[in-house]
């Protein structure tokens, strides 16, 4: 059997993906792999395209609210956890895996002063060090975001 980080979607429409957080309009929300930055997220988008341009306007806005509501509980959730937390960044980039999908990074101020300012993707191999591998430490956290999660879309949706 194929491990579910080959098909990560195809993962998730069968429940095999233990990262998942919710299915959202658009696609999948999924706690990241990695956790350097505690409360990483992403949303993986539930069809064929590659770039946010492959979309049709609508679906583009509707990718990209998700992407916000998403936010919106992972800013709560890192909100309630640490004093340090001090804001979201948002990322569509699609160069390491070839379909659209976009990235929630938390940020905080106890991050080092060279590194606070600038994209997380700076932290070069420190940032997928095995120390911050998603484990068992993080379920908790996992199902905070989630929770909060079925709560922004409650309020979004009905």
């Amino acid at each position: 059997m194929e491990h579910w980080t080959h098909d990560r979607l195809g993962a998730a429409e069968r429940g095999e993906n233990p990262t998942v957080l919710a299915q959202m309009r658009t696609g999948w929300a999924v706690i990241g792999d990695i956790q350097h930055l505690p409360g990483y997220c992403l949303l993986l988008y539930a069809g064929p395209a590659n770039h946010l341009t492959d979309l049709p306007r609508a679906e583009r806005a509707r990718f990209l609210l998700d992407l916000s509501l998403l936010g919106e509980a992972v800013e709560t959730v890192c909100g309630q956890r640490d004093p340090e937390f001090r804001r979201l960044n948002y990322e569509v980039l699609g160069n390491s895996w070839e379909h659209l999908h976009g990235h929630v990074h938390p940020r905080y101020h106890w991050e080092p002063p060279a590194l606070l300012h600038g994209p997380v993707w700076r932290y070069g191999e420190q940032r997928t060090a095995p120390e911050h591998r998603l484990g068992p430490r993080h379920k908790d956290l996992q199902l905070d975001i989630s929770h909060a999660l079925g709560g922004v879309l409650r309020d979004a949706y009905g």
